[in-house]
């Protein structure tokens, strides 16, 4: 038994979750593969990493598990520093190394 449930429940939620997961990833290659998707809906799916890549990162900054959720001066000065590379110099692997070197180096300074 695992926290109150018993090893089928686990097992049938994991298979549920997988045919799931199947089903959403086969709905885009297998249903829509052969046809031409609209103008509209391409433009739109464009924007899915810009808008996904942001709600993955700010739980991770402004509450972060390492500080029991509460923001630092580290993590957030290492956010708006990977954003003001990224922006001036357009280069992404720029902007996470400006944004590690800062994390890392504001984690030694402040201790």
């Amino acid at each position: 038994m695992s926290g109150g449930y018993s090893d089928l429940t686990i097992w049938v939620v994991i298979i549920l979750l997988g045919i799931g997961t199947f089903l959403i990833r086969w709905s885009f290659l297998g249903a829509l593969g052969n046809r031409d998707l609209p103008q509209w809906f391409m433009r739109m799916l464009r924007y899915t990493p810009v808008a996904v890549l942001p709600a993955l990162v700010a739980p991770l900054v402004m509450w972060p598990a390492a500080t029991g959720g509460q923001p630092d001066p580290a993590r957030l000065s290492a956010a708006a520093v990977t954003v003001a590379v990224g922006v001036l110099t357009k280069n992404i692997i720029l902007a996470i190394l400006g944004g590690a070197i800062t994390l890392f180096g504001m984690l030694y300074v402040l201790g």
